[in-house]
């Protein structure tokens, strides 16, 4: 017969194993992202096992964001700093630099050919953003994430930076990055079929 010291034991085995299961969970890895959308890609592939902070805002403008010293902070806590690069940040450098960080730095866009900009477009970009510091893009487009087969390089290269960092997360990561990638497939399929039932003029 259980007695009400039995379960007073069994409470007390239990409240103290709860400690020890807490302290088996792997800490999260600190991860930095440039900006917002690159930042929900890294959380989508991590999921769990990693703690993104992003330095610019989805309100904040990449193109004339100015580092604080509490960016610098970010980055020098970073395990991983995720960049766009084609030129998209071009205060990057600066910033990694001065942070003094020893975090390897992921350009996601490696790999993918960007799109020429037109010349009427690229003179708009830049009389848009006249009074940025560093922002060239030599001509070529950086926001190369708004095409659905780019965003899924993106994808691979962040799954493949996080697995050298984390190897013990490999099969978290290759799943994770595996739906999120057909999630992109699906969301290319209809825009594809809507664009279809447009009808001809």
């Amino acid at each position: 017969m259980l007695t009400r010291r039995h379960w007073l034991a069994a409470a007390l085995a239990l409240g103290l194993a709860t400690p020890a299961l807490a302290q088996d969970a792997p800490a999260k890895i600190p991860v930095v992202a440039s900006f917002s959308i690159l930042g929900d890609f890294v959380k989508e592939v991590g999921g769990d096992r990693v703690s993104v902070s992003t330095l610019v805002g989805p309100n904040g403008d990449a193109h004339v964001f100015q580092p604080s010293p509490a960016d610098a902070k970010k980055v020098a806590a970073a395990k991983l700093v995720f960049v766009n690069g084609l030129g998209f940040e071009g205060w990057i450098d600066r910033l990694v630099k001065a942070s003094g960080t020893k975090a390897e730095v992921v350009v996601a866009t490696a790999g993918i050919t960007p799109r020429e900009m037109a010349e009427e477009e690229d003179d708009h970009d830049h009389k848009k953003h006249a009074d940025a510091h560093d922002h060239d893009h030599g001509g070529t487009d950086p926001h190369a994430w708004q095409s659905v087969d780019n965003a899924e390089v993106y994808v691979a290269n962040i799954r493949d930076a996080l697995i050298a960092a984390d190897p013990a997360g490999k099969a978290t990561y290759e799943a994770n990055a595996a739906a999120y990638t057909a999630k992109l497939d699906a969301l290319d399929a209809q825009v594809k079929a809507a664009i279809a039932a447009i009808p001809a003029e």
